[in-house]
């Protein structure tokens, strides 16, 4: 909640903006605290309102982040702007030309089922540290469920002993990304995965309050990893399984949820289903608002590719013939 002393115009435009939004459905907990982060800044700068100098030197301070995160916070401020234009013409609005430009695209890592393979063993060889008791069979069972079910890490981290249904292998993600609940149903053998790890999660040492943390941390594992600890985690095990692809890159953790549409899709093509029509669902497994998201994730590999064209020259290869010279 933003501070009542020191009011400074800018505050009730604030508050007013996310209202709005908050009246839509959307959380708006990041802008709001983005917000927040800039009234302080214009307090303690005794500046007054929001102006051209006022917002350079805000966007000066955050020189430590990176360009795509410093441009994502110039646009809220320019959107509550926008919003404050509507009732007061003159007011200051960012020129967005002058904003940090995006890192240009990261091709991301297809991992292959056998560079995941190696992952599991690298999970099974690790060590129990006190801090983390259950740490071989965490990552374990991490690796499986980013894999084959393609879960956002964020939702992985969030997940409770309540939010699982071993039996059944189903999952509950609540209020994710775009404030999504949805269910998702495991396969058959990461759902015994699932029940293999909770044999040991649910031992009389460790916390088995219904919502506490799934993948837990800490003495008697009474905290859940964080969605950035969790992360590290997963980078130390692709250093250590050394998975890397064909140019020598390391994957990002959010590299696995491609992977995991780039298989669901090989799956497809090799069981002869139409992929088209299958794309809805796998929208909504990946809690996805449309199929425009979902295809950010399917890449062309070189295996697709030959399923592909196998699959076209066994439909039209009596049609299509070589040209003669």
């Amino acid at each position: 909640m933003l501070e009542t002393l020191h009011l400074t115009p800018l505050d009730r435009w604030i508050d007013a903006w996310l209202a709005h939004q908050r009246a839509l459905g959307r959380a708006y907990d990041n802008e709001g605290w983005i917000l927040g982060h800039l009234r302080r800044f214009i307090v303690s700068s005794e500046a007054g309102d929001l102006d051209q100098k006022g917002f350079d030197r805000w966007c000066a301070s955050l020189r430590h982040l990176s360009p795509t995160t410093r441009r994502g916070r110039q646009f809220v401020v320019r959107k509550l702007c926008l919003f404050r234009r509507r009732a007061e013409p003159g007011c200051f609005v960012p020129d967005s030309i002058y904003f940090a430009r995006k890192l240009p695209y990261r091709r991301p890592v297809i991992l292959e089922p056998a560079q995941v393979s190696r992952m599991l063993a690298a999970a099974d060889g690790l060590a129990p540290t006190t801090n983390s008791p259950l740490l071989p069979a965490v990552m374990r069972l991490a690796t499986i469920i980013l894999y084959t079910a393609g879960l956002r890490r964020g939702e992985l981290a969030r997940l409770t002993l309540d939010d699982v249904e071993p039996q059944s292998g189903l999952l509950r993600i609540r209020q994710s990304k775009f404030h999504k609940s949805r269910l998702v149903p495991l396969s058959p053998d990461a759902a015994g995965a699932l029940r293999t790890y909770l044999h040991l999660r649910l031992a009389p040492s460790f916390n088995a309050d219904p919502s506490s943390a799934l993948l837990c941390c800490g003495r008697a594992g009474r905290r859940g990893y964080t969605g950035a600890g969790l992360g590290q985690a997963i980078n130390r095990l692709f250093v250590t399984a050394d998975v890397r692809d064909s140019e020598g890159r390391l994957p990002r953790v959010h590299d696995i949820r491609h992977s995991f549409g780039v298989q669901a899709l090989i799956r497809w093509y090799r069981a002869g289903a139409d992929v088209q029509s299958c794309l809805p669902s796998l929208a909504i497994y990946m809690g996805h608002v449309s199929v425009v998201s979902t295809a950010h994730y399917l890449h062309f590999v070189p295996t697709m590719r030959e399923l592909a064209s196998s699959r076209f020259e066994a439909a039209f290869g009596n049609i299509v013939v070589e040209a003669k010279p």
